[in-house]
């Protein structure tokens, strides 16, 4: 594993350390895997669900993107993620809400980080 990118993709909430363990330490699968989620609308849905205060169609959005980022290891994401999904799930609508702008912050430097890395920026 490349110690200057895992560092570099740290500073996007990215934790490829973390990430080869899951992988077997097959950098190309992660890579391939990792970019797939820039495609990935579960964020998009999220938020589309809680302006319509949909609380259910929102819980099942926040629930597949903390599995989404756990399993890519997109540990802020999958952090704040994980805390809304569990606000909802337990019906602490407000909590939720408040977690929105957090959550905007970690998908948006998450993709960032994808993005640079995909197009040799990083």
């Amino acid at each position: 594993m490349n110690g200057d990118l895992s560092a570099k993709l740290s500073a996007y909430g990215i934790d490829l350390a973390d990430a080869m363990e899951r992988m077997d330490d097959d950098e190309a699968l992660y890579k391939r895997l990792a970019f797939k989620y820039l495609n990935n609308t579960n964020y998009v849905d999220l938020v589309a669900a809680m302006e319509a205060k949909d609380y259910d169609d929102a819980y099942h959005a926040a629930h597949t993107l903390k599995g989404v980022s756990g399993n890519l290891s997109l540990a802020k994401l999958y952090q704040v993620a994980s805390a809304a999904s569990d606000a909802l799930k337990q019906g602490e609508y407000q909590a939720a809400e408040q977690m929105m702008p957090d959550l905007k912050a970690a998908h948006e430097k998450a993709v960032e980080g994808l993005v640079a890395w995909q197009d040799g920026t990083l």
